[in-house]
Protein backbone atom coordinates (compact mmCIF):
# COMPACT_ATOMS: atom_id res chain seq x y z
CA UNK A 1 0.00 0.00 0.00
CA UNK A 2 2.55 2.49 0.77
CA UNK A 3 3.45 2.20 -3.24
CA UNK A 4 0.07 3.16 -3.35
CA UNK A 5 0.19 6.19 -0.99
CA UNK A 6 3.13 7.25 -3.13
CA UNK A 7 1.73 7.37 -6.63
CA UNK A 8 -1.24 9.48 -4.60
CA UNK A 9 0.48 11.88 -3.25
CA UNK A 10 2.94 12.41 -6.63
CA UNK A 11 -0.01 12.59 -8.83
CA UNK A 12 -1.66 14.79 -6.01
CA UNK A 13 1.59 17.16 -6.15
CA UNK A 14 1.33 17.27 -10.20
CA UNK A 15 -2.49 18.26 -10.27
CA UNK A 16 -1.48 20.92 -7.21
CA UNK A 17 1.23 22.88 -9.52
CA UNK A 18 -1.10 22.88 -12.60
CA UNK A 19 -3.55 24.06 -10.01
CA UNK A 20 -1.57 26.69 -9.37
CA UNK A 21 0.16 27.61 -12.07
CA UNK A 22 -2.73 28.20 -14.35
CA UNK A 23 -4.70 30.51 -12.91
CA UNK A 24 -1.44 32.16 -13.01
CA UNK A 25 -0.41 31.92 -16.81
CA UNK A 26 -4.03 33.70 -17.34
CA UNK A 27 -3.21 36.97 -15.59
CA UNK A 28 -0.90 37.02 -18.07
CA UNK A 29 -2.74 36.12 -20.77
CA UNK A 30 -5.31 39.40 -19.64
CA UNK A 31 -3.06 41.30 -19.71
CA UNK A 32 -1.46 40.24 -23.31
CA UNK A 33 -1.83 42.63 -25.96
CA UNK A 34 -0.69 41.39 -29.23
CA UNK A 35 -1.60 38.59 -31.00
CA UNK A 36 1.60 35.86 -31.21
CA UNK A 37 1.43 36.40 -27.01
CA UNK A 38 -2.45 35.53 -26.93
CA UNK A 39 -1.59 32.34 -29.21
CA UNK A 40 1.23 31.49 -26.75
CA UNK A 41 -0.45 31.70 -24.06
CA UNK A 42 -3.20 29.46 -25.53
CA UNK A 43 -0.72 26.78 -25.81
CA UNK A 44 1.00 27.01 -22.76
CA UNK A 45 -2.50 26.94 -20.99
CA UNK A 46 -4.05 23.77 -23.07
CA UNK A 47 -0.90 21.91 -22.62
CA UNK A 48 -0.88 22.48 -19.00
CA UNK A 49 -4.79 21.31 -18.40
CA UNK A 50 -4.92 18.64 -20.47
CA UNK A 51 -1.36 17.25 -20.24
CA UNK A 52 -0.27 17.58 -16.94
CA UNK A 53 -3.07 19.03 -14.49
CA UNK A 54 -6.14 16.70 -15.72
CA UNK A 55 -4.19 13.33 -15.84
CA UNK A 56 -2.92 14.68 -12.43
CA UNK A 57 -6.76 15.02 -10.81
CA UNK A 58 -7.46 11.80 -12.86
CA UNK A 59 -4.54 9.41 -10.98
CA UNK A 60 -4.96 11.24 -7.80
CA UNK A 61 -8.66 10.30 -7.67
CA UNK A 62 -7.75 6.67 -8.64
CA UNK A 63 -4.97 6.34 -6.46
CA UNK A 64 -6.45 7.83 -3.61
CA UNK A 65 -10.05 5.27 -4.09
CA UNK A 66 -7.75 2.21 -4.09
CA UNK A 67 -6.21 3.96 -0.96
CA UNK A 68 -10.00 4.08 0.61
CA UNK A 69 -10.45 0.34 -1.05
CA UNK A 70 -7.41 -0.71 1.11
CA UNK A 71 -7.41 1.12 4.02
CA UNK A 72 -11.28 1.18 4.66
CA UNK A 73 -13.45 4.85 5.01
CA UNK A 74 -12.58 5.92 8.52
CA UNK A 75 -12.63 8.67 10.96
CA UNK A 76 -15.00 11.78 9.92
CA UNK A 77 -11.45 13.72 8.71
CA UNK A 78 -11.68 11.75 6.22
CA UNK A 79 -15.27 13.04 5.06
CA UNK A 80 -14.11 16.65 4.90
CA UNK A 81 -10.89 15.80 3.18
CA UNK A 82 -13.48 13.90 0.70
CA UNK A 83 -15.49 17.34 0.51
CA UNK A 84 -12.16 19.29 -0.20
CA UNK A 85 -11.26 17.41 -2.84
CA UNK A 86 -14.80 17.94 -4.57
CA UNK A 87 -14.62 21.52 -4.14
CA UNK A 88 -11.01 20.89 -5.83
CA UNK A 89 -12.30 19.14 -8.42
CA UNK A 90 -14.93 22.09 -8.94
CA UNK A 91 -12.05 24.24 -9.07
CA UNK A 92 -10.47 21.94 -12.21
CA UNK A 93 -13.64 21.75 -14.27
CA UNK A 94 -13.97 25.71 -13.88
CA UNK A 95 -10.46 26.48 -14.77
CA UNK A 96 -11.29 24.60 -18.10
CA UNK A 97 -13.99 26.42 -18.74
CA UNK A 98 -11.91 29.60 -18.60
CA UNK A 99 -9.50 27.74 -20.75
CA UNK A 100 -12.80 27.86 -23.09
CA UNK A 101 -13.23 31.81 -23.03
CA UNK A 102 -9.30 32.21 -23.32
CA UNK A 103 -9.32 29.52 -26.32
CA UNK A 104 -12.34 31.53 -28.08
CA UNK A 105 -11.10 34.75 -26.78
CA UNK A 106 -13.90 35.62 -25.04
CA UNK A 107 -12.44 36.33 -22.23
CA UNK A 108 -13.98 39.68 -20.34
CA UNK A 109 -12.40 39.84 -16.66
CA UNK A 110 -8.92 41.17 -15.99
CA UNK A 111 -5.72 40.23 -14.67
CA UNK A 112 -6.56 41.08 -11.22
CA UNK A 113 -9.80 38.42 -11.02
CA UNK A 114 -7.46 35.74 -12.17
CA UNK A 115 -5.04 36.85 -9.46
CA UNK A 116 -7.62 36.07 -6.81
CA UNK A 117 -8.63 32.92 -8.22
CA UNK A 118 -4.99 32.29 -7.97
CA UNK A 119 -5.19 31.75 -4.41
CA UNK A 120 -8.35 29.31 -4.51
CA UNK A 121 -6.54 26.09 -4.44
CA UNK A 122 -4.89 27.10 -1.43
CA UNK A 123 -7.78 27.17 0.81
CA UNK A 124 -8.42 23.74 0.19
CA UNK A 125 -5.22 22.43 -0.27
CA UNK A 126 -3.96 23.77 3.77
CA UNK A 127 -6.68 22.08 5.48
CA UNK A 128 -6.39 19.06 3.28
CA UNK A 129 -2.65 17.93 4.68
CA UNK A 130 -3.81 19.04 8.07
CA UNK A 131 -6.52 16.50 8.12
CA UNK A 132 -4.51 13.73 6.57
CA UNK A 133 -1.55 14.35 8.87
CA UNK A 134 -3.54 15.03 12.12
CA UNK A 135 -6.63 12.96 11.39
CA UNK A 136 -8.54 14.80 13.50
CA UNK A 137 -11.94 13.42 15.39
CA UNK A 138 -14.49 15.50 14.98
Amino acid sequence: MLWIKSFHIIFMITWMAGMLYLPRLYVYHAMCEDEIGNARFKVMERKLYYGIMTPGAILTIVFGTWLWLGYGFGGSWLMWKLLLVIALVAYHIWCGLVLRTFRDDKNTRGHTFYRIMNEAPVLALIPIVFLVVMKPSF
